[in-house]
């Protein structure tokens, strides 16, 4: 488990672990500035949230941080100096798994101490934190369709449906231009089924072009979906068109807003919430102050009975060892590491999305030398809870 209550602010910098050889600028730090808890001197300017030797780190030594390994010195790092993409080699290393090792069983609040939100209560048992109609495409070619049917719903003309929280639309870029069979398909069309039976819409329409490579016969067939009174289907090619269809479409919303307004908020425990995790735009402090903030809150809500869903897979490459430790069983482990070298040894292969040490331009400019460093802010979006299952 990555350690995080090591933490001290001392001046100029952070340091995240006693076993760290870095520290982390607080703020930019100019060349020269003394730091004496760690009786350095600062070599060169270093901008805030990047790295710095607290020590003399030889040339093929791990850099640690959080006492975890982001990278190994390509060349002798003397003390006070900027550690970076400049000086840090991505190579690979040994992890050990240790499945199950460090598994600690979540201590929930009794139901009585337990949190509870105003949620909505589905017939199926599942509650949600929105009552929408959603409006989903399954090709880029209507998306505009779907847009404007949602666009057509104001709050002016929702204002007769007080317990309806919006119409919404669910557009996206792909559908055709792909195979038909195979990961990318399939993923394509498991969300927008897992969108269609979420318990945060009332009722949904599925609308289709008619020649996309997303089919939708073979959308609903693969996810078992069956057009009812709450899901309803529209093929522009066979409805009439564009106009046509916004108008049709809008009719149906109409005649399915009654029935979504019967639904109303009531208290439900917390134990209902799931959250999902995800980065966007990490740097240097991610690890630091989102990410382990996010972390302390999903911990919160496991104790609550409550979900957090760690994604991202391939942004936890490098750090995936300190998982596997938390895991109830080796069996769920092992299905960490299946999905990771599926990624790394099958998925990425040939293609523009290889695991190879790179980040974004933005996050390396952020101060993270590479997809390790990067993956351990990334990790602790998680808390320290156990991991209890991996899903496809």
């Amino acid at each position: 488990m990555i350690e995080i209550s090591e933490k001290k602010v001392i001046g100029p910098i952070i340091r995240l672990h006693p076993n760290d050889n870095i520290v982390v600028a607080r703020m930019d730090v100019a060349i020269g500035t003394p730091v004496p808890s760690e009786n350095i001197s600062i070599r060169s300017q270093v901008p805030a949230g990047y790295k710095i030797a607290a020590k003399k780190i030889a040339a093929g030594e791990p850099i640690l941080k959080y006492n975890v390994i982001v990278g190994f010195a390509n060349t002798d790092i003397e003390p006070g100096a900027m550690v970076h993409s400049h000086n840090t080699e991505f190579r690979e290393f040994d992890r050990d798994y240790a499945y199950a090792s460090e598994y600690k069983a979540t201590q929930f609040l009794p139901e009585s101490q337990r949190a509870t939100f105003q949620g909505i209560v589905r017939e199926d048992g599942k509650v949600g934190t929105r009552n929408y109609i959603g409006i989903l495409s399954t090709v880029n070619c209507s998306a505009t369709v779907v847009k404007k049917i949602a666009e057509y719903f104001t709050p002016e003309r929702l204002a007769p449906y007080p317990n309806v929280d919006g119409v919404v639309a669910f557009a996206h870029s792909i559908g055709c231009g792909m195979e038909m069979t195979g990961e990318p398909m399939q993923l394509l069309r498991r969300t927008m089924a897992g969108y269609a039976k979420h318990p945060n819409l009332a009722a949904a329409l599925i609308i289709g072009l008619g020649c996309e490579r997303n089919q939708l016969k073979g959308l609903l067939e693969q996810e078992g979906l069956q057009p009812n009174s709450r899901l309803h289907t529209f093929i522009m090619q066979e409805t009439g068109g564009t106009r046509k269809t916004i108008e049709a479409g809008i009719a149906a919303v109409k005649e399915l807003l009654s029935d979504a307004n019967r639904f109303k908020r009531t208290t439900v425990s917390a134990s209902h919430l799931m959250v999902g995790l995800q980065c966007g735009g990490s740097d240097g402090f991610s690890s630091i102050t989102a990410n382990p903030a996010l972390g302390a809150a999903v911990d919160i809500l496991s104790r609550h009975g409550g979900t957090g869903i760690l994604s991202e897979t391939p942004e936890i490459y490098g750090v995936e060892h300190t998982l596997t430790r938390r895991a109830v069983s080796k069996d769920v482990g092992e299905k960490l590491i299946e999905r990771i070298r599926w990624w790394k040894d099958e998925y990425s292969v040939n293609r523009d999305v290889q695991i190879n040490g790179k980040v974004s331009p933005g996050n390396q400019i952020g101060g993270l030398a590479n997809i390790f460093e990067k993956s351990l802010g990334s990790s602790m979006k998680g808390g320290t809870g156990p991991l209890m299952n991996v899903y496809r």
